[in-house]
């Protein structure tokens, strides 16, 4: 059962992600992982194959206001930082790639944080 499920998604993620290269145009990649304890999110430039910008709910400065890195909480506030560290470097417009995620809880927060802190996508 865990490889069907594993398999499904892989495939949601790869449908994702082709949607999402004839979409984007020119515009940079955030990325989202969250694992069962964590969540992480990175900006990427596929042109050039590297990552601008990353946050994660076990960055120092994060890891101690918490309670716990796996919670609406925690990924609102990985968003806002990540926004931050973006703006920082003069990005401003991203795509959003949720992976074989749902567009739900955890991967929401960590969006509208984002937004929030003043990216556009």
């Amino acid at each position: 059962m865990l490889e069907k499920a594993k398999a499904l998604y892989l495939r949601r993620q790869r449908r994702v992600r082709s949607k999402l290269k004839r979409v984007a145009g020119e515009r940079l990649r955030l990325s989202v992982f969250r694992s069962s304890k964590h969540i992480y999110a990175q900006i990427i430039d596929d042109a050039k194959g590297r990552t601008l910008a990353a946050a994660s709910s076990l960055d120092p400065g994060l890891k101690e206001s918490l309670k716990t890195g796996a919670d609406v909480a925690a990924a609102r506030a990985v968003g806002l930082l990540l926004a931050e560290k973006a703006k920082a470097k003069g990005i401003a417009r991203v795509v959003l790639d949720r992976g074989g995620y749902l567009y739900h809880g955890r991967v929401k927060a960590l969006a509208e944080g984002a937004r929030e802190g003043g990216l556009d996508f």
